[in-house]
């Protein structure tokens, strides 16, 4: 199946001279969605891990749906204030200004391995700050999964470069 045809494009969304990429037309396509967990079944089967971490909001659908399939606990990295209980918190730069991200303390174990999954990965800075809650608790990235890499914006290239793992299911360009 072509993922593709099921991501929609929004011109000058949220700011102008941005790309967005809308993956709500694919997640309201049951055949499209249940293809998307499916690949992502398939492109993580010989990865080592214990747990599956989703980036808020949208990595949340996926991650979701993932860790039900592999029978995997789900840790939610949050916003900033949305967690109850003692968290790590990291600041961070993104495209559009600056933001933090948290997870519960309680999340996770010494040496576990995590991996971490969202809708996009654009500039990086969001998955950059996703590792270092992860590596904060002690824990390890095992990889990142992605549905949507904005290759030209380099985010990818980043985590690369930092020797983490990623797994994309559809290149786009983010401009």
């Amino acid at each position: 199946m072509d993922l593709k045809k099921y991501i929609r494009s929004i011109k000058d969304y949220p700011k102008k001279g941005i790309l967005f990429r809308d993956i709500t037309t694919l997640v309201k396509d049951k055949d499209a969605f249940k293809n998307s967990i499916d690949q992502m079944i398939d492109l993580t089967k010989g990865l080592e891990f214990n747990k599956i971490a989703a980036i808020e909001s949208r990595g949340f659908l996926f991650a979701s749906a993932l860790s039900y399939s592999l029978n995997k606990p789900l840790i939610l990295l949050r916003k900033k204030n949305k967690l109850p209980s003692e968290k790590y918190s990291i600041d961070f730069e993104l495209e559009y200004g600056k933001a933090t991200l948290e997870m519960h303390k309680d999340s996770l174990e010494m040496n576990e391995k995590v991996l971490i999954v969202d809708d996009l990965i654009a500039t990086g800075g969001t998955a950059e700050a996703a590792a270092k809650l992860i590596e904060l608790a002690k824990a390890k990235v095992a990889a990142f999964v992605f549905v949507i890499n904005l290759f030209d914006l380099g985010g990818n290239d980043l985590l690369v470069k930092q020797s983490y793992k990623t797994i994309n299911l559809l290149e786009f360009p983010g401009h």
